[in-house]
Formats: structure tokens, C-alpha cells, sequence
């Protein structure tokens, strides 16, 4: 089958030896060599490509006499550091098969179907989640973008005409008078487990966001300076990590330190800064926005007792996301599959702010683990999200 065919080929891009995870950074090499593969593919099945200036890609299946409009699905082909292969690629790879198998059975479609493919979704390498997605949507300004720089200093712009793009930042029609877009996503926890399902649908996506905390001290040497006369910045990042953790698990939030970085990083220095950054996951926007004014808080509070100082920065949030319910249950009753929430950010939910009626198709992860090397789907439940979102399409698209 073409699934089978296409994932064995873009399994190996971008592979660690080592971890056996992925590093497809957005406009690097792995990853523009999935793009590649990507335009093979579309020019395979003799689909039309639409680009726009952001690096995102729609390649279009028109039928001969068509209405306006049209449906999209697609995901995203980066990953985040040492990530998963189903992350992101299971969604196109699953939207060129469900284009193959409505083929075979024959069906033409009334609208256009587009397969998408979105940039830098991750923020793994310009610290914004759905940075391609978000600026066609007019989400995020060309001003604001064009500033952006990944780890090493280089900025969006230069890092595009390297890759061999030329980039024209901001928002794009590339799915002007789309009527719906549905994405297809390995699962990235356990709901379709625990309910012993092989497919669900998306309800709606929590309110999250990423915050900077830089903490501030002084340097000196690690053996000479008594502890007492310490001012040590690592102290107030721990007490503070450790404080977030607690307050999450009892309020049922998520808050996650995942990045760190300490200076001037010696083994025999006290740090003079240490800047970390919180992902944080609420309910409501209101469970969110308190959950952080209380890190930043006591975050304070810890560092007038180390004598240290923290300064907070929002670097991006996304609010509450609901999917058109209607449409959720539409597909959900083919199948009778689970409707659930999900506390992951996906371009759909960016999508679906812009005004586009929205829905979302999970596949089951049977490790409950994502952005990770043990990310994991069984090809008979990959197969049955093809068919799956070949059937919506098809419904979708006559």
C-alpha cells in the first residue's frame, strides 16, 4: 500500500543512530529534504502546489468541474529535538494515502482537496509553535517574525534564503475560501488507549504558552564561597521548577521546564544567570493566566530569599481552542470513535481561530509517549486513520 511505501521512505531522514529520534529542524537539512520528498510525491499523483511566502505548501487535487472551496488536511514535517517519527509526517503521509485510496475506489470529488504541509509547527528552532500556520493566518506580524533567531543567532529570513526560499513573511491566501480542514495526528497520550480505540476526534485543545524566566545572580568560585554567601541563581530556578511541578499535579494543570540555559556554565563556577523556560498547560485561560502569576510570584519571593532576581517574559500563547462540535460529531459517528480534548498545540487550533471550520483525527499511540523516540503507532492503526480520513474527505469533498 502507499502508506506502507512512503513511510519506509521518510523513515530514515533525519534519524539519530544513537537515540533513534529525530532532528528535523524547520530549514535545515533533514527537513528540507522531507519537503522534497513531499513535492515528489504531490508531483506523483499530479497535484497542483500552492506555496506562499512563509514556506507553507498546499498541493491541490482539483477535479475537472468544481464548486469553490474546497477541503484541506496535512500536518507538518519538523520535529522537535530528538522527537518521534509520527509526530507531524503521520498526518501527511496519511493525507497522500487517503488521496490514493479515494482514488482507487473511484470517487471524484465535487470541491478541491488540498494536503498541506505547515513550517515549523514544533517552534523547535524559532521558538514559536505553529510559526507557519500562524503567519498566513495573520496571527503573528511579518515585523514581529522577521526578528526571530534560533539558538546560534540566525534570523527567519536568512535562515529561509539559505534553505533556497524566498521568503515573504505574513499572511498568505493560501487557504482563502477553504471551507474545512481537518489533520490527521498520532495521538500524544493515552484516551484512545484507555477507551481501546484506534481513532478518535478532537473536541478541543487546551490554553498554553511559553514563558522565559531569567534568574540573576552572582558569579564566583564554587569552593572558596561559603553557602551562606551565596547568591546563586540555580537555587531560585530549582525551588522554582520544583514549586511549578507541585502546583501542576495538584491542580490537574501542566508545567514543564524543558530548556535550560546556565552561564557562564562551568562545573566549578556559581552561575551567574540561569534562563529557563515554562511551558504551561490550564483548562480554561483563566486556570492558566493564575497558574503562571503565582510561578512569577513565588518565583519572586524565592529570590529575595536567595539574593538573586527573576525577570518573566511571554514569548507565545495560545487560548482555548473548540472545534466545531457539529462537525467533530459528523465524524466521529462514522466510526463511532471517542470524541476527546487534547493539551497539544497543533496548526489545526490555529486554523480553526482564523475562522475555519476545524476538525481533528487521532491515531493511538500505544506507548502514551510523544515528542520522544518511543512515540510509536501499529500500522493496522495508521491504516484504519487513512480510511478514516479518506471517509471524512470523501463526505466532506461530494
Amino acid at each position: 500500500m502507499s502508506f506502507e511505501r512512503m513511510w519506509r521512505d521518510l523513515e530514515p531522514v533525519g534519524r539519530s543512530a544513537a537515540s533513534g529520534g529525530y532532528f528535523r529542524a524547520p530549514f535545515r537539512s533533514a527537513e528540507r529534504e522531507c519537503a522534497s520528498w513531499f513535492t515528489e510525491e504531490c508531483a506523483r499523483r499530479s497535484l497542483e502546489m500552492s506555496r506562499d511566502g512563509n514556506g507553507n505548501v498546499v498541493a491541490w487535487w482539483r477535479p475537472a468541474v468544481s464548486t469553490t472551496g474546497g477541503v484541506v488536511t496535512g500536518s507538518h514535517l519538523d520535529s522537535v529535538q530528538d522527537g518521534g517519527a509520527y509526530d507531524g509526517p503521520l498526518g501527511v503521509v496519511s493525507a497522500l494515502s487517503a488521496v490514493d485510496l479515494l482514488r482507487d475506489r473511484g470517487f471524484t470529488p465535487s470541491k478541491p482537496i488540498g494536503v498541506s504541509v505547515f513550517v515549523e509547527e514544533e517552534g523547535s528552532r524559532f521558538g514559536l509553535a505553529c510559526l507557519g500556520s500562524r503567519l498566513m493566518t495573520g496571527a503573528v506580524l511579518p515585523e514581529a517574525a522577521k526578528q526571530l533567531r534560533d539558538r546560534g543567532g540566525i534570523l527567519l529570513p536568512d535562515a529561509m534564503v539559505a534553505a533556497g526560499l524566498e521568503p515573504a513573511l505574513g499572511r498568505s491566501d493560501l487557504l482563502e475560501g477553504v471551507e474545512c480542514f481537518v489533520e490527521l495526528h498520532v495521538e500524544q497520550g493515552r484516551g484512545l488507549v484507555d477507551r481501546d480505540a484506534a481513532i478518535g476526534v478532537a473536541s478541543g485543545i487546551w490554553p498554553h504558552g511559553r514563558y522565559r524566566f531569567d534568574f540573576d545572580g552572582e558569579a564566583n568560585h564554587a569552593g572558596t564561597t561559603r553557602m551562606e554567601d551565596r547568591h546563586d541563581p540555580m537555587l531560585t530556578y530549582a525551588m522554582t521548577a520544583l514549586a511549578a511541578n507541585k502546583q501542576a499535579r495538584l491542580s490537574g494543570a501542566r508545567a514543564t521546564f524543558g530548556r535550560v540555559d546556565v552561564r557562564p556554565n562551568g562545573t566549578n563556577a556559581v552561575p551567574s544567570r540561569v534562563s529557563a523556560w515554562m511551558d504551561a498547560r490550564g483548562e480554561t485561560s483563566g486556570e492558566l493566566e493564575a497558574m503562571v502569576a503565582e510561578r512569577e510570584r513565588r518565583a519572586a519571593e524565592r529570590a529575595g530569599r536567595d539574593g538573586t532576581s527573576v525577570s518573566v517574559r511571554v514569548e507565545s500563547v495560545s487560548g482555548a481552542v473548540s472545534f466545531d462540535p457539529g462537525l467533530a460529531q459528523r465524524i466521529a459517528a462514522q466510526g463511532d470513535w471517542p470524541v476527546i480534548e487534547t493539551m497539544a498545540g497543533h496548526d489545526a487550533g490555529i486554523v480553526s481561530e482564523a475562522g475555519t471550520p476545524t476538525a481533528m483525527l487521532f491515531v493511538r499511540n500505544p506507548t502514551g509517549v510523544s515528542h520522544s523516540p518511543a512515540e510509536f503507532a501499529e500500522t493496522a492503526d495508521c491504516l484504519a486513520g487513512v480510511a478514516a480520513l479518506a471517509d471524512t474527505l470523501q463526505r466532506l469533498a461530494s
